[in-house]
């Protein structure tokens, strides 16, 4: 059997363990973030772009030789970023945790700064400003901050302890650590316990906890054997793959707004609009400063316009994961096959995803991530650090468990607790102890403990009483006779159930709404009778049919019964359950854009044909009879084109169906560009990991994947509405578990 010693795996080792690993010693070794070395960029644009301003200021003659100098001055830093040698730099200086101690590697592989393996007696990490702190036989030295080294603390924690080199979280910061003052200061007698040793603060017991509990989930990843499936015998063989999309699954980080497409069209754009307006201004002179000073503005315009593209395109980069069975593939960009990471199944133990670090897309240094991944191998190595910042993390985790990853996540959030709009409860709460909701006398009543009703509401001003279920909570709203809701509070606040109060409602006729309750009795009666349904022979249509009360409350369609040879009889009564309601064509709610929505993108298509309108006729208005003249017709033309081309557009918009049946997106003209059932969707809201605002409305499965996204936004409350009158479930499912009711207060 293999025997772990200390850094390896001792030679005559059978099993999966031994399969996956060599038998060789391999020195442990974490090397912290750092960016690449060569990347195209521009040199020295600060100096350069006040340089062509410098030039266009000045009277040069000729014009061409002014207007080249310019262009030549303004290009130079891009044809030095260009330039073979500027793009072949060493890697940035990156920090290493190995066996010969704590080192930062600078360019060409020199030892900056060293902290040898021998003089290390420990490590700690502060909590308050998370700086790694070194103890040694000397004293404290406070190395640096987490992130700007590049390190994380797992995985720091993790390599320490397999170097056997001590590790702890301490509360406070790095600054308590290294004043000596200090030592005695905060020592009290009888405390000692609470004081890890070398160190004047108590431990974050808490957060080492965490950390000790992600190190054996790890363990357990690496060292527990897994049986391999029937079949698996090569390790190629991809006839195992998982079902599903063909065995894949993709995520990718939203579409950034504006697009990158966009984006690069608007800094060539921009770059060509100075050029032509500096060449303009060279053909008609530069006798005068004005022209001069307006040509340098042109070339410092088109400079930092360019730049800020740039610096757009560089932090719209997305990030693409193709999740299979067999391996991981993750790029950072699409479609550059250099900067994707591969990782073979085999070699990867258990991945972590939680927040972690990323690369500045614009300075390249580290920076902390909302959301990363560690992939850490069968011997505890970080062997890649996976980028994952804007993907959905909870998304992430249910595609790599459902492809047989093992997954560890850092803890679960504190429980959300969501609003639930109690505004005159806590006064009735401590105006009657025990009080709960009553049905009683025609209405709805405010019981003591006694069950004396201390206040009514009558009948005639209660317009409606609607169920519903939210986060995983019975719900009540109620209405007035205008409509208004003026009560949204959870039953279990008002101690009452929601069998007893929507059954008592209906007794004394007060109109009471339960959607999920039809829903469920429509279900019920479909799989009684569909046993009694004769589906042997083709159906006849019937000349009566009896359709079901809760289906016709649900939004159902009214079908038919088959009849037997024509005859009226009892077969007429029963329903056609072979023909199941459709999302387009079943009844429900059709919702479409907002009108602020619409009205934006009215304004934005007309003001885009407007400034095309104006930008043709300064271009082209000295050909065309003058400014002027041609502002004259092309200023209209383009209010005529905006106006006409945006109502071609409208006039077949795309509308969101809400049913019982499921969800469809119908265009006017009555195309359905989706649809989906009711067994598909899992939940739908708004989705809360985007970072562009107004938040898309997406449409989860029961497992937690985003099936579809909404490409207009709809009003969410309007929408929310739509789903609890139809039973859909609002929001993603399971979501951070919703934290119960508040107490009596």
């Amino acid at each position: 059997m293999s025997v772990p010693d200390g850094d390896g795996i001792l030679e005559g080792g059978v099993g999966p363990a031994a399969a996956r690993v060599r038998m060789r010693t391999v020195e442990h070794e974490l090397v912290g973030l750092a960016g690449p070395g060569g990347r195209w960029r521009p040199v020295a644009v600060g100096p350069f772009a006040l340089l062509a301003v410098a030039l266009a200021l000045l009277p040069i003659r000729p014009v061409w030789l002014w207007a080249g100098l310019i262009g030549v001055v303004a290009a130079i830093p891009w044809l030095l970023g260009a330039a073979p040698d500027a793009r072949r730099r060493l890697p940035r200086p990156y920090w290493r945790l190995s066996g010969a101690g704590l080192e930062r590697i600078g360019p060409g592989g020199l030892t900056m700064v060293s902290y040898e393996r021998s003089r290390i007696d420990g490590l700690a990490v502060t909590t308050g400003d998370g700086v790694l702190t070194v103890f040694h036989r000397f004293g404290r030295t406070a190395v640096g901050g987490m992130t700007s080294m590049g390190l994380e603390p797992l995985a720091v924690f993790v390599t320490a302890r397999r170097l056997g080199i001590p590790m702890h979280v301490l509360d406070g910061e790095a600054s308590d650590l290294l004043d000596p003052a200090l030592d005695d200061a905060l020592n009290v007698p009888g405390l000692d316990g609470d004081v890890p040793g070398g160190s004047v603060l108590p431990r974050d017991h808490m957060a080492e906890k965490r950390l000790l509990d992600q190190e054996a989930a790890l363990l357990a990843a690496a060292y527990e054997p897994t049986a391999p499936e029937p079949g698996d015998d090569d390790p190629d063989d991809d006839t195992n793959a998982p079902a599903g999309d063909s065995g894949e699954q993709r995520l990718d980080t939203p579409e950034p707004l504006p697009s990158r497409r966009r984006v690069v069209l608007l800094g060539v754009l921009t770059a060509l609009l100075g050029a032509a307006m500096i060449i303009r201004i060279a053909m008609d002179g530069t006798g005068e400063f004005g022209a001069r000073l307006a040509a340098g503005c042109w070339a410092l315009a088109a400079i930092a316009g360019v730049l800020a593209v740039r610096r757009r395109l560089l932090r719209a980069a997305r990030v693409r994961w193709t999740i299979t069975a067999e391996r991981l593939l993750v790029r950072a960009r699409p479609g550059r096959r250099r900067e994707a990471q591969d990782l073979r199944a085999g070699d990867v133990a258990a991945v972590v995803v939680g927040p972690g670090l990323r690369l500045d897309p614009v300075s390249g240094e580290p920076r902390r991530a909302e959301l990363a991944a560690l992939a850490f191998g069968h011997r505890l190595e970080l062997i890649a650090r996976l980028p994952a910042d804007g993907l959905d993390g909870f998304q992430l985790a249910h595609a790599l468990d459902d492809h047989g990853y093992r997954v560890i996540t850092p803890g679960a959030r504190p429980p959300r607790r969501p609003p639930y709009g109690l505004e005159w409860l806590p006064e009735i709460f401590a105006r009657v102890p025990g009080g709960r909701l009553v049905v009683a006398e025609g209405g709805l009543g405010w019981a003591d403990a006694g069950g004396d009703i201390v206040m009514k509401m009558p009948e005639d001003r209660i317009g409606g009483i609607e169920l519903l279920t939210i986060a995983g909570h019975a719900w009540v709203r109620l209405y007035d006779t205008d409509g208004d809701e003026f009560l949204a509070a959870p039953l279990s606040a008002l101690r009452i159930s929601r069998t007893d109060l929507r059954e008592a409602a209906r007794r004394a006729g007060l109109p009471v709404n339960d959607a999920e309750y039809d829903a469920y009795l429509s279900a019920a009666f479909h799989t009684a009778v569909s046993t009694l349904a004769d589906t042997g022979t083709a159906p006849e249509p019937a000349p009566a049919s009896l359709p079901a009360q809760s289906a016709a409350q649900d939004g159902g369609t009214d079908v038919e019964a088959p009849g037997s040879g024509g005859g009226a009889g009892d077969h007429d009564l029963l329903p056609d359950v072979s023909a199941s309601p459709d999302p387009v064509s079943a009844p429900g709610a059709l919702l479409d854009a907002t009108r602020r929505s619409r009205a934006g993108t009215y304004g934005m298509s007309v003001l885009l044909c407007e400034a095309v309108a104006l930008l043709g006729a300064v271009w082209l208005g000295p050909d065309l009879g003058g400014f002027n003249a041609t502002a004259s017709w092309s200023v209209p033309a383009g209010l005529i084109v905006g106006l006409v081309g945006y109502w071609l557009y409208d006039r077949n918009r795309a509308q969101l169906r809400v049913s019982s049946a499921g969800l469809a997106v119908v265009t006017r003209r009555g195309k359905v560009e989706w649809d989906l059932g009711r067994g598909r969707v899992g939940g739908v809201g708004l989705d809360e990991s985007a970072e562009h605002l107004p938040r898309p409305v997406v449409v989860w499965s029961p497992s937690g994947r985003v099936l579809r996204q909404v490409g207009f936004q709809p009003d969410p409350e309007e929408l929310r509405r739509a789903c609890e009158r139809y039973g859909l479930p609002w929001g993603p499912p399971d979501a951070d578990r919703p934290a119960p009711p508040p107490p009596e207060l």
